[in-house]
């Protein structure tokens, strides 16, 4: 006979499975069809829950997909460490290398999910103070990974901001993609930052 602890150890997996499914649903439907067509009812069917399971997890709207954005974040930050630890180009390429696998990290259906929300929160007060206080905290997670990565040293003037111009420069070239395949320019561009950012973490390194 299964003792409760055995018993509820099945009924915790489900429940982390279930809350996946709909955490992945969510991200799925805000990057096709955006915040507005991303109700609770929507995703929940998505991930093949009923709504009443999907708000057993997630109480309100703004609690799902605030959720959503956090799962977001935490893969788009475990793909970037996945990548990067794999990295072996040449020294000297390194840094172009590192560009380009940040940048791609604002170029996927990951950064079109958090793009929509983003845009929502704009005029939605109750997702707007969760959302600036979780992008804060993903700012500063991805800054981290970025002097991590570049092996940046910071207590040089100019290093950090260059380094966070690296994250805005990843940004602003994400957005960009949104509309159009923007391949061509994008790898000129991150050529080119490239050496900028080399020249300065260079300058530091030798100062």
């Amino acid at each position: 006979m299964s003792t409760p602890a055995t018993t509820r150890e099945p009924q915790q997996d489900r429940s982390r499975a279930t809350r996946r499914r709909l955490l992945e649903a969510a991200v799925e439907c805000l990057a096709e069809v955006g915040w507005q067509g991303s109700t609770v009812a929507v995703v929940a069917e998505r991930a093949g829950v009923t709504r009443g399971a999907a708000q057993h997890h997630f109480r309100t709207r703004e609690d799902l997909f605030t959720a959503a954005v956090e799962h977001v974040a935490a893969e788009r930050l475990a793909a970037l460490r996945a990548h990067l630890d794999g990295l072996a180009p040449p020294a000297e390429q390194r840094t172009e290398a590192v560009v380009e696998l940040i940048v791609h990290l604002y170029t996927g259906p990951l950064f079109r999910a958090a793009l929509h929300l983003w845009v929502a929160a704009a005029t939605e007060e109750p997702l707007r103070g969760r959302l600036v206080a979780l992008e804060n905290q993903i700012g500063r997670e991805a800054h981290r990974a970025a002097v991590e990565f570049l092996g940046a040293d910071e207590a040089h003037p100019g290093v950090r901001e260059t380094v966070q111009a690296t994250l805005d420069l990843a940004r602003g070239l994400g957005l960009a993609n949104l509309l159009t395949d923007d391949g061509p320019r994008r790898a000129g561009v991150v050529r080119q930052w490239a050496r900028t950012l080399d020249a300065v973490l260079a300058e530091a390194g030798s100062g």
